[in-house]
C-alpha cells in the first residue's frame, strides 16, 4: 500500500512538472547564449513596440490639435496652436 501511495505521488509531481513546463525551462538554462539571444530579441521588440506606439498616439494627438484650432474656440484654440506651431517647427514642418 505504502508503494502505491508512492507511485501515484510521484504520478501527480510529473503531471505538475508538465504543466508548469519544467522541461523547457531547464533546457533553456541549459543553453545560457540562447537565453540571452531571445532575451534580446525580445527587448528589441519591445522597443520597437514602443517606438511605434507613441508616435501613432502622437500623431493622433497632434491631428486632434489641428481639428480643435481649425473650430476656433476663443481660449483653447490659442494654445493649441501654439503647442502644433512649436511641434512643426520642432519636427521641421
Amino acid at each position: 500500500m505504502d508503494q502505491e501511495h508512492l507511485q501515484e505521488s510521484a504520478e501527480r509531481l510529473v503531471a505538475k512538472l508538465e504543466q508548469v513546463k519544467i522541461k523547457e525551462y531547464v533546457e533553456m538554462l541549459e543553453h545560457p547564449g540562447r537565453l540571452i539571444f531571445l532575451n534580446f530579441l525580445l527587448g528589441i521588440g519591445r522597443g520597437v513596440g514602443a517606438a511605434l506606439g507613441f508616435s501613432f498616439v502622437s500623431v493622433l494627438l497632434i491631428l486632434i490639435l489641428k481639428q480643435l484650432v481649425v473650430l476656433n474656440l476663443p481660449v483653447i484654440s490659442d494654445f493649441i496652436a501654439k503647442i502644433v506651431t512649436l511641434v512643426n517647427l520642432r519636427l521641421g514642418y
